[in-house]
Formats: C-alpha cells, structure tokens, sequence
C-alpha cells in the first residue's frame, strides 16, 4: 500500500506508525547503521485547513499553514517529526524537539536518547535554545545571526533537507487537508517509517 492510498479515516490504532519507526530505529542501531554522534533539525510549511496546529502562513500571503518540524541523526535519517502553527517561530519549538527524541533500543544497555551534538541554522539563534541544549547536556552548535555563514554551518545540518524532501515527496503531506492534528500526524510518521525501512534495506 502506497501512503497517498491511505486515507484519514482507516481505522488504525493511535501511534501505530509512530511505533513502527521506532521498532526500525531500534533495527537500524542493533545493525550498526544509525549515527546520533550529531541530530539536525529543520521545518517546512504546507497549506493546511483551519484546525489544530495551524496557523497564518507568513510566507504564503497568510493562509492557513501547518509547519512540520524535523529531527534527523546525521546520517538524515527521522527520529521525531512535529506539527505546529505556520507562524509558530522555530526557536520556540526546540524544547520540545529535544524532548521528542525517543530512546532507541537495539544494543545492550540503557536505550539512547541524548545526541552527540545538536546542529540548526539561524532560526534556532536564541538564548533560550542555547540554555534548553545545556540544561539538558547537549552541546549546540548553532548558526549565529551576522557571523556564521551558511555554507560554514550548512556543511553539518544539509541533510535534513532532504529528509524534508522525502517527506513532501508524498502527495497526501503537500496540503494538510485533516483538520485533527493528531489524524495528519500519522501520516508523516508513516513517511519517516517508510524513509527509515529504505535505509534498513539501503534502497534510498
């Protein structure tokens, strides 16, 4: 099955493909083919209907717009995917990105959750997301406004750009049509398995 067949009201469990990922997370680290020495973050916003996490669109005349924010180890590879309202700054988002990083299994010993290092543009230039990286022991490497270039810190997060690539690939996550966040959700999280069970199987 195709994820543009699959429709918002299959009766599926909540999470269900959340859980899949995971489980091809914890298959990829027990292979040794996951890499979280360094995560990367970045977002891109899609027209969505008024609803939950939406909100005016800066960068589309303020329609209506859903932002999806990304987590990828440094290989590129999903390890959390966020909704929130277009307009929603991404500074504000990282707490909760940090915090969405689920423990993967797949080796001996404790689960692993906290990354090498954490890497994001110039979006992410703010005190707070400084502090939220050091209160939770994670060294940041963000670009600074007027002193980093692009190219200096883009060398470290580009490959969350085609993480997000892959993910509008899909036809059914170019517009949000749901109105319940928690309903389109699922559908990205299915794109992330899928990206993930491509890597598994080193069909990218």
């Amino acid at each position: 099955m195709r994820l543009d067949q699959i429709g918002p009201h299959d009766e599926r469990p909540a999470g269900v493909w959340e859980q899949l990922q995971q489980e091809l997370l914890r298959r990829l680290r027990s292979a040794n083919r996951i890499d979280f020495s360094r995560v990367c973050v970045g977002s891109s916003s899609i027209p969505a209907k008024k609803g939950p996490a939406t909100g005016p669109n800066p960068t589309d005349r303020g329609k209506p717009g859903t932002k999806r924010h990304l987590v990828t180890d440094r290989s590129g590879i999903p390890r959390a995917v966020q909704l929130a309202g277009a307009s929603i700054h991404d500074s504000t988002m990282l707490q909760d990105r940090l915090d969405a990083i689920p423990p993967i299994g797949g080796k001996p010993g404790r689960p692993q959750r906290r990354p090498g290092t954490y890497h994001a543009d110039k979006g992410y230039d703010d005190p707070r997301c400084r502090e939220a990286c050091r209160h939770r022991g994670i060294p940041a490497r963000i670009a600074r406004k007027g002193i980093d270039s692009k190219g200096k810190r883009g060398r470290q997060r580009w490959v969350v750009e085609p993480a997000i690539a892959w993910l509008n690939r899909h036809r059914c996550l170019t517009i949000r049509y749901e109105r319940l966040a928690d309903i389109h959700q699922e559908l990205p999280n299915l794109a992330c398995s899928l990206i993930t069970l491509r890597a598994l199987y080193q069909r990218f």
